[in-house]
């Protein structure tokens, strides 16, 4: 019995992972990445005073013209606007627009993790919209800022 208890706890901690699709409604998401987060750990740690680098591979369900990013933080089901310094994915993120049907996307960018950011457990809603306002992805990250 204790060896089952074992191997259960080391398969659940094996397939850990740090982030859950929370709707993306017009997209499949491939890959998640962020700095500071290891796919071993439940958790991110987002080191103040410090960027953090975001990567999303997906691939469109649908053509796209223009895609926005918008970023909040969820505390104790609070959503807190977390501001980008270019909330325009189109541009300085890796994606060109427009993004075409069933065609692979990757989008990336840096986000400061401000000192002035309290020491708390957060999850970080990261969304990427159409034109549309409707859900490219929508990714939730658990995470501590320390």
């Amino acid at each position: 019995m204790l060896f089952f208890i074992i191997v259960t706890v080391l398969v659940a901690s094996a397939n850990a992972k740090y982030y859950t699709d929370c709707g993306s409604k017009l997209a499949t998401v491939q890959k998640v990445e962020v700095s500071g987060c290891d796919a071993k750990n439940a958790e991110c740690v987002l080191r103040r005073n410090t960027n953090a680098t975001f990567s999303i591979d997906f691939t469109p369900y649908k053509e796209t013209k223009e895609v926005v990013t918008i970023v909040h933080g969820v505390i104790m089901n609070l959503p807190v606007p977390f501001p980008l310094p270019q909330p325009d994915a189109c541009k300085d993120s890796g994606l060109t627009c427009p993004l075409r049907e069933e065609q692979s996307s990757s989008y990336h960018t840096t986000m400061p993790i401000l000192k002035s950011y309290p020491r708390v457990k957060v999850d970080v809603k990261w969304e990427l919209k159409d034109e549309n306002d409707e859900d490219l992805v929508c990714i939730l990250i658990a995470a501590k800022i320390q």
